[in-house]
């Protein structure tokens, strides 16, 4: 029993010990701590706030082209695909392709290549080429955008019936 009783007392000493001779080491490892964690904070914060107003610009685009302001809305859809939003961009880039608000197929191939250089999923990619491939084909780039479609069956892309269905 007092025995149990000496090791508590040993353990706690070695303890204080510990503390009071590094003291000011714990105190900037907690300093740091605070700072980074405030910091990941203020960065996710932040994000959210970003997202938030690209959403609006696209919510806000909609409107544009609701009301045939064409070249607003053509603004605000480049700028959302240019912040590399994940799901905005594709949506704006969609929203290009199909109202025909860019007519510059070197324009609309970067903004391609700038969407599948995002970490985006193997379907969202897979999606983007075969747009990419129907619009090259639209745009009697005919070769190139075969090229995409078979690449695409040829991987068992979950759209190889639809690329199939495209090359036929």
């Amino acid at each position: 029993m007092e025995d149990n009783i000496n090791k508590e007392n040993y353990l706690k000493e070695k303890f204080i010990f510990f503390i009071k001779k590094n003291k000011r080491k714990i105190i900037y490892f907690f300093i740091a701590l605070l700072i980074i964690l405030g910091v990941i904070f203020f960065l996710n914060l932040n994000k959210k706030k970003q997202q938030i107003l690209i959403s609006e610009k696209y919510i806000q685009s909609g409107i544009f082209l609701s009301q045939k302001e064409v070249n607003k809305a053509k603004f605000l859809l480049e700028e959302i695909i240019l912040s590399k939003d994940k799901f905005y961009s594709l949506l704006a880039l969609n929203t290009i392709l199909e109202k025909k608000l860019v007519t510059d197929k070197d324009k609309i191939l970067g903004y391609f290549l700038l969407i599948e250089n995002l970490n985006l999923s193997d379907e969202q990619i897979d999606i983007l080429k075969l747009k990419k491939a129907l619009y090259l084909i639209n745009e009697n780039e005919v070769e190139e955008g075969e090229k995409l479609i078979k690449n695409l069956i040829e991987n068992n892309s979950t759209l190889k019936e639809i690329a199939e269905d495209i090359i036929k």
